[in-house]
């Protein structure tokens, strides 16, 4: 595993400038290749985060072939760009039921698709590595051939997150730092998020993590490396079909789902990679995709969006005169930060925390009735204050876990389970201004069963590149703005940023 902290400017000194590519010139090449036939990205997101990093896409949260005709009509009828967001929430799942679940959207996709509309699959998970792999590509690529009869040629492996701070650069993934730090890359093995009590792993060398999370099926030596060399081949001459031939060249091995993982440090390197994968699939190459939040963007040809206004946040709908619900259940130490610059600096926010021991305590002594009575008591606190102004309902910061990852996800089930409840009372019973969902299967849940979203649009960013604003298109919570905050984005102010986009009272 490596151990040292580099400086990106060195690490980079080995490899070619970017080449500048228009967003337009991705758009137009996606264009071009569905003016046959319409082909639509279909991205199975293993938690809500990922559409931080898009904007004017629509979102599902159930996935029967009805809510795909919805999404696929959506995009007919709205001439929005040719991607659809699947809410599977796998990442909080064990590994049957994840595998189930990828199965089951695959294969109503492809129903609703009835041969109409050309698929691509995306796995959209999680930057920093942790998630269900090789397990959900894995499956994809299965239900594809079962459905289709079409075998995949490769895996496309790309988890940089460049707005979050995270790139990869000589097939090694790195954490950029911030502050005094700025400036320097740490291999993300040695960051804490590779200590995950379900998701943890030991190589932050691409190939090797690929190697490591396969068991050896997929040996580090097979795994094909698109480096800075292969991304920026048209450099010198800035010529970006010089770049699309080289990336598509060196996929041209791939097979029986081989895995790539590509070098990507700026945006203009994903506009590279897109023009380079459509060459690729222009040749015949039948390719998935296991990624982080801004792939999908470079990928249709998507321009960078700008962060919304407050007065854009609640285009279209009048606000609530009732305060704001922000939702804390990330324990990563920036959420624990951000949530602790947001109570010094919003005075007037009433915090209430909900106890995780108390709430695990009640269930393993009392089945629900314990666990149920003490949520109760919870929503009536937040109802009352949010009469008043805005409300911080967070869980202790105390990080309850065990050595097994099947009973850490059980636990973190069990507590997601009373913030659902919490949210979706209290909506039920005073709808509040807008809610903040920090944390990935926090703002999953919430989404899905608190504020009961089956449909929802992706207006686009509060931060730029980062934080996603959703506009429920159905349910309770039409014309709620509700705000997907990733555990691991943003700096210690973030929180607070948005919160005062968003309150009345702030």
């Amino acid at each position: 595993m490596e151990c040292t902290v580099t400086l990106e400017a060195d690490v980079l000194a080995a490899f070619p400038a970017e080449v500048r590519i228009p967003a337009q010139l991705v758009a137009d090449a996606v264009a071009a290749s569905s003016a046959a036939a319409p082909k639509i990205l279909v991205v199975l997101d293993d938690d809500p985060t990922g559409t931080q990093s898009v904007a004017d896409l629509a979102v599902l949260t159930r996935w029967e072939v009805s809510d795909f005709t919805w999404a696929f009509s959506h995009i007919r009828e709205n001439h929005t760009q040719p991607a659809v967001y699947v809410l599977t929430n796998t990442r909080s799942l064990d590994p049957a039921e994840a595998a189930a679940r990828n199965e089951e959207v695959v294969r109503n996709a492809l129903a609703a698709a009835d041969g109409t509309v050309s698929l691509g699959f995306v796995s959209r998970s999680d930057s920093t590595l942790r998630g269900h792999y090789p397990l959900e590509p894995d499956v994809i690529a299965a239900t594809v051939a079962a459905e289709t009869g079409e075998a995949t040629d490769g895996v496309v492996i790309v988890p940089a997150f460049p707005d979050a701070g995270r790139v990869t650069i000589g097939g090694i993934h790195y954490m950029r730092g911030t502050g005094e730090a700025a400036g320097s890359l740490t291999p993300v093995a040695d960051t804490e998020f590779a200590k995950d009590a379900s998701f943890g792993f030991a190589n932050s060398e691409m190939a090797k993590y690929v190697e490591e999370k396969s068991q050896g099926r997929f040996p580090a030596a097979d795994v094909i490396v698109l480096d800075l060399n292969i991304i920026r081949a048209g450099s010198s001459a800035q010529d970006p079909t010089i770049s699309a031939k080289a990336i598509a060249d060196a996929l041209e091995p791939a097979t029986n789902s081989t895995p790539i993982v590509a070098d990507i440090v700026t945006e203009n390197d994903f506009r590279a990679l897109a023009l380079g994968l459509e060459e690729a699939e222009r040749r015949g190459k039948k390719l998935l995709y296991r990624v982080g939040p801004p792939f999908v963007r470079g990928r249709i040809g998507q321009e960078i969006p700008t962060a919304l206004t407050s007065e854009e946040a609640y285009a279209g709908n009048t606000p609530s005169t009732a305060g704001g619900l922000i939702v804390v259940g990330s324990h990563v130490g920036v959420t624990t930060r951000q949530l602790n610059h947001l109570t010094s600096q919003h005075s007037s926010a009433r915090i209430i925390e909900i106890d995780v021991e108390k709430l695990i305590a009640g269930t393993q002594t009392a089945g629900e009735a314990e666990a149920d009575a003490y949520v109760e008591t919870v929503v009536s606190r937040v109802v009352d204050a949010l009469h008043k102004g805005d409300v911080i309902v967070h869980t202790s910061r105390l990080l309850i876990k065990t050595d097994d990852a099947a009973a850490s996800l059980k636990i973190a089930r069990t507590v997601s389970a009373a913030v659902v409840a919490v949210v979706n009372r209290t909506l039920k019973t005073f709808p509040p201004r807008f809610v903040i969902a920090k944390g990935g299967i926090t703002s999953s849940d919430v989404a899905a069963h608190g504020l009961e979203i089956r449909h929802a649009i992706v207006r686009g960013p509060m931060l730029p590149g980062i934080v996603s604003l959703w506009e429920p298109v159905d349910g309770p919570a039409k014309g709620i703005p509700y705000i997907v905050f990733a555990g691991n984005v943003g700096d210690d102010q973030s929180l607070t940023e948005v919160t005062r986009k968003l309150s009345a009272t702030f």
